[in-house]
């Protein structure tokens, strides 16, 4: 195989392949992106045996490239991610929102969080984790957790809930990964019991949303908003307020807010963590 070689991607490589992205996925790369474009593609072209990204750009021009250009939005579209991220929505959650939303669920004993963007599933398998630790009532209710990201790559590898050690690391505390987690080879993998408690699922914000997505209690979609023009950020934010109930709640990432973008959220603030109810 080949070495790649270091030249800088041109132009109208860049250009290409941001159109592409823009055009599947609805995320803006702007040239001052070009080397985050460079480092996800790079290990995209060495695999398919490309001596330049340039090589890989002309390659997606031609017919039957449909993989081909699957393999590049997934590469582009995956987001970093640990456990109990940014611990605080995790905390509010476990504290105050969680235990209301119980209150009023009651009756129909029915919960639905949604986790979007979930990549390779530690922000669904932090909430699961916190429910079976905190919430024992719930054993005996319907509850429905649904991760969802646009790469059917890294949710096929979700779906497995295999994290290398380094992973392991970030955020996750001694006494959750000795009770939920056991050994395969130098890798850790959730138990099944955690795992089976989420649905895993390719969703596109900027086309349909399937059905399950509907009558969702809490809606994580953090770090997300960023990627995108305010005009796709509003048609986001619209489908979210047709999904989510009259009294559920709206986490966004730290850097986003919904401000001159929609009317049909009200910022709350609970100390440090902040969160969106619908209106």
């Amino acid at each position: 195989m080949t070495t790649l070689t270091t030249n800088a991607l041109s132009p109208a490589g860049f250009d290409y392949l941001a159109k592409l992205v823009l055009d599947r996925s609805a995320i803006v790369l702007e040239p001052s992106k070009s080397y985050l474009l460079e480092s996800r593609l790079n290990p995209v072209a060495r695999e398919n045996g490309f001596d330049s990204i340039d090589e890989l750009a002309d390659a997606l021009r031609k017919p039957n490239s449909r993989k081909l250009s699957e393999e590049v939005v997934d590469a582009m579209t995956t987001n970093e991610t640990s456990f109990y991220r940014d611990i605080h929505p995790f905390e509010l959650l476990k504290k105050t929102l969680l235990p209301e939303l119980i209150e009023k669920r009651s009756k129909e004993k029915r919960l639905t969080i949604w986790s979007n963007a979930c990549s390779s599933g530690q922000e669904v398998f932090s909430i699961a984790m916190m429910i079976r630790e905190h919430f024992p009532q719930l054993n005996d209710w319907d509850v429905r957790l649904r991760a969802t990201d646009l790469s059917s790559e890294i949710l096929q590898r979700a779906e497995k809930g295999i994290f290398n050690q380094t992973e392991i690391n970030r955020g996750l505390p001694m006494q959750l990964l000795m009770k939920y987690f056991h050994r395969e080879g130098v890798h850790w993998q959730i138990n099944d019991d955690i795992r089976s408690m989420v649905r895993f699922d390719s969703v596109n914000l900027i086309e349909n949303w399937p059905a399950m997505l509907t009558g969702v209690d809490v809606v994580f979609l953090r770090n997300v908003l960023i990627y995108f023009t305010p005009d796709t950020k509003r048609e986001i934010l619209a489908k979210v307020r047709r999904r989510i109930r009259d009294d559920g709640c709206l986490f966004l990432g730290g850097s986003e807010n919904t401000m001159n973008l929609t009317n049909e959220f009200e910022r709350v603030q609970v100390d440090r963590t902040v969160y969106y109810r619908p209106i």
